[in-house]
């Protein structure tokens, strides 16, 4: 049985209309929706490792897993007397390094009063040659008139001589100390720098002892929990993680066929897969610089005449929009579904894929 014309026409257009809207679905490119969603996508938080400074044995552990710290809470604590000890040495080394400075001091005062003897018995030995020189010249005058005698002045003469290498002696014995000062001096600033390290040494021994006390270099939740108590630790081991589930963002890696015309600013819709019925909101925060593949050691592109092309996909950051009851129940590693609207925020200016 023939079908009316008007049927027959309309079945037409509706197969034309099937047609080319197939046409335009398979030649439209795939970054041209609106919406762009991904299930390639889960909750995330910048975790801090925390991990002893100093070596040693666990004395007390403050916190349970799970449990909530603030920042600069007490988390566990190390046994210090080893590190006790060495700050007892520490200041014991720096009493006897300010002895030793003290007592150079004292010595360069005594080394001054030595000088000043020594000033003073080659002054003597001036005043003894003088009157020395003036009895050789008498008796010389003496013995030619023949008031006097000849050894007389002879013995004068040998006085004089006496007189003189006394003087040298005196010298020489001045010369020496005022060189013993330039000597205690440098003993000195030996000592000083002894004493300089002394004081490092304790520091340094004194920090290590504040190293005894792990304290929660952030607030957050604690998680993988490894230390307790009596476990002997060692220095950058991670004890345990401080997760900021008040920081919560999503990291969701889009294929690299969706990303234009994205750009931060843009809103987004969030599912969480352990929250069903519960939508979230927040917004693009950034672009990745970088595939994940492109940080593996073994690079997964060749040129090889088997090439396959995959579409790569980029890691986007999302950060939620504060004052959801709901982000309270995330946690670091939950899937989520976000679908980014394209046209919010379309007056901002876009972040070519290129870049």
């Amino acid at each position: 049985m023939a079908l009316p014309k008007t049927v027959r026409f309309l079945s037409a257009i509706m197969l034309i209309a099937v047609v080319v809207g197939a046409v335009y679905l398979l030649n439209r490119h795939e970054s041209d929706a609106e919406k762009q969603y991904t299930d390639d996508a889960y909750v995330q938080a910048d975790f801090t490792l925390v991990a002893p400074r100093v070596a040693g044995q666990i004395a007390k552990v403050l916190v349970e897993d799970n449990e909530t710290v603030r920042a600069g809470q007490l988390l566990a604590e190390i046994d210090d007397r080893d590190v006790q000890v060495m700050v007892a040495a520490a200041n014991a080394e720096i009493n006897s390094a300010q002895a030793s400075v003290e007592s150079i001091n004292a010595h360069l005062l005594q080394q001054a009063n030595v000088i000043q003897q020594a000033d003073a018995a080659v002054v003597a030995d001036d005043a003894s040659i003088a009157l020395a020189q003036a009895n050789l010249q008498r008796y010389r005058n003496l013995a030619k008139d023949g008031s006097g005698t000849l050894q007389e002045a002879q013995q004068a003469d040998a006085q004089l001589r006496i007189q003189q290498a006394t003087r040298q002696r005196d010298q020489a014995a001045q010369g020496a100390a005022r060189q013993q000062v330039n000597v205690l001096r440098a003993d000195l600033k030996k000592a000083q720098a002894a004493l300089a390290r002394a004081n490092a040494a304790l520091s340094s021994a004194q920090l290590n002892l504040s190293y005894t006390r792990i304290s929660a270099p952030v607030a957050g939740t604690v998680a993988r929990r490894s230390v307790r108590v009596g476990s002997y630790v060692t220095v950058g081991n991670p004890l345990l993680a401080l997760v900021p589930l008040d920081s919560l963002y999503i990291e969701a890696n889009y294929r690299e066929t969706q990303l234009v015309g994205v750009h931060p600013g843009q809103a987004v819709r969030i599912k969480v897969d352990a929250l069903p019925g519960v939508i979230l909101t927040g917004r693009v925060t950034s672009l990745g610089p970088a595939s994940d593949v492109s940080f593996s050691p073994i690079a997964p592109h060749n040129a090889t005449g088997n090439f396959t092309k995959i579409v790569q996909r980029l890691p986007l950051r999302i950060n939620l929009s504060p004052g959801q009851k709901a982000i309270g129940q995330l946690r670091v590693g939950m899937s989520v579904q976000p679908t980014i609207d394209k046209t919010d925020g379309e007056e901002r200016q876009h972040v070519a894929l290129s870049h």
